[in-house]
């Protein structure tokens, strides 16, 4: 059976901390595939200087490098908010015979349980999760215990964080500082192409 890691999020923009968790878990996994999907409104977070999905698309696309990363718009081409319920679904139906695992980040797997469709989410998906902090593990450990009472099955491992946020490079950006240790070299090349972040912070 295929396995496939679903990573989804606003990618604004995606970074090396991204890049480097997907990879990690993928390893782990055994994954044969790494699908990014920016999503196209989030419904859990505020997103006030959100850059156009397709600018975020296409530097996810930049960002794949390896050979088995790839990109969907399914959110961006669904619209509204993105619920990971929908878009699990969505891919079952395109891949019967995949196993899905869903990367999630530490603050986000700590809400699961009170996502849209919290169940569907669990059925369709094991859930993937590392910590951000050094004491970031047990609260995930204790979390996941609680989601399998649930149904839910999880996949917790200790990955080395890389501590890059995607506000710390739209700040960067805003300061006119380098960002080639944030983001891959082509990322960077277009957000400065397409002068991506470069509005006034708001006071």
């Amino acid at each position: 059976m295929q396995k496939i890691a679903v990573f989804g999020g606003t990618f604004n923009p995606i970074h090396n901390g991204h890049i480097h968790l997907a990879k990690q878990f993928a390893q782990r996994i055994g994954a044969q595939k790494v699908l990014l999907i920016p999503t196209y409104q989030p419904p859990h977070k505020r997103a006030p200087d959100l850059a156009p999905g397709q600018d975020r698309l296409e530097m996810c696309r930049l960002a794949c490098e390896e050979s088995n990363f790839e990109v969907s718009d399914m959110e961006l081409r669904r619209g509204g908010s993105s619920y990971t319920a929908d878009t699990l679904r969505e891919l079952k139906k395109t891949n019967p015979d995949s196993e899905l695992y869903l990367i999630t980040g530490e603050d986000m797997f700590l809400t699961l349980k009170h996502w849209y469709e919290a169940q569907t989410i669990f059925r369709l998906a094991v859930l993937c999760a590392a910590p951000r902090s050094s004491d970031g593990l047990q609260p995930l450990l204790d979390y996941a215990k609680i989601l399998e009472k649930e149904g839910a099955r999880t996949f917790i491992r200790d990955i080395e964080y890389l501590p890059i946020s995607s506000t710390m490079v739209r700040n960067a950006v805003r300061d006119g500082q380098n960002i080639a240790d944030l983001v891959p070299p082509k990322v960077a090349d277009y957000i400065a192409e397409n002068k991506l972040y470069l509005e006034q912070k708001n006071e």
